[in-house]
């Protein structure tokens, strides 16, 4: 009796599962009122500091030194020509492959390029101040 209970509590939950799974109206996918609700595939805005800072500077300083190094573009780009004016481009790859040496050698890159020459860091800083410092 208790193994004919267990057996008819799994069948009726697995069509039940399996019904709302296959129907297109509960699909949380296809259901169009939850999607104006809540988007799944929506972008979420940067609203938080750190992240408005981190995206300023991966774009305006660390992508644009990073693609006009010869030897990154060589190894690490897509080389594209445009058919009209012959003009080289070098745009990134459209895999998300990616391996610790090419993270490495843009680091170095970018590092060769914009050297840092320690004046605003807080160590300095804190150097200076006479109790603290020298």
């Amino acid at each position: 009796m208790k193994q004919l209970i267990d057996k008819s509590l799994i069948s009726v939950s697995l069509v039940l599962l399996v019904g709302c799974s296959t129907n297109t109206a509960l699909s949380p996918s296809q259901d169009a009122t939850l999607n104006t609700i809540s988007k799944s595939s929506a972008q979420k805005k940067h609203t938080y500091f750190l992240q408005k800072q981190f995206d300023t500077f991966i774009d305006e300083e660390y992508v644009p030194t990073i693609s006009q190094n010869k030897e990154i573009q060589k190894k690490y780009m897509d080389k594209k020509v445009d058919a009209s004016t012959g003009e080289v481009t070098y745009v990134d790859r459209e895999s998300d492959n990616f391996t610790l040496q090419e993270i490495a050698d843009k680091l170095r890159v970018y590092i060769e390029t914009n050297p840092d020459d320690y004046s605003k860091s807080n160590v300095t800083k804190m150097q200076k101040m006479p109790v603290i410092g020298k």
